[in-house]
């Protein structure tokens, strides 16, 4: 089976939150934002795109009396990513090189 790039994680944002959140297993709001160097506004737009494909699951609560935001990968979240990667390894391959470590 040839896998294909995904449409939704194949905005360069997008790919950009997937792949941080790949590393772990919860990442809180300001952290996707501050490592990611993109607005309040860039960040919401687009985990809510993530999350309505079932990619990312948006966690509310509270810090004390502070709200706060927490995003994870789901299952299929991180299923989607490893195959978005092969597929784009597939694709740079033909050029004789790697994004995947040697």
């Amino acid at each position: 089976m040839t896998r294909q790039l995904d449409p939704v994680i194949h905005a360069p944002t997008r790919l950009q939150i997937v792949s941080l959140l790949a590393a772990a297993d919860e990442a809180e709001f300001a952290f996707v934002r501050d490592t990611l160097d993109i607005s309040d506004s860039v960040l919401s737009k687009h985990a809510g795109a993530l999350e309505a494909a079932g990619y990312v699951k948006i966690r509310k609560g509270h810090v004390g009396k502070r709200p706060r935001t927490w995003f994870s990968l789901t299952h299929e979240g991180r299923e989607a990513y490893r195959n978005h990667v092969a597929a784009l390894q597939a694709i740079v391959s033909q050029s004789g090189l790697s994004i995947l470590p040697q």
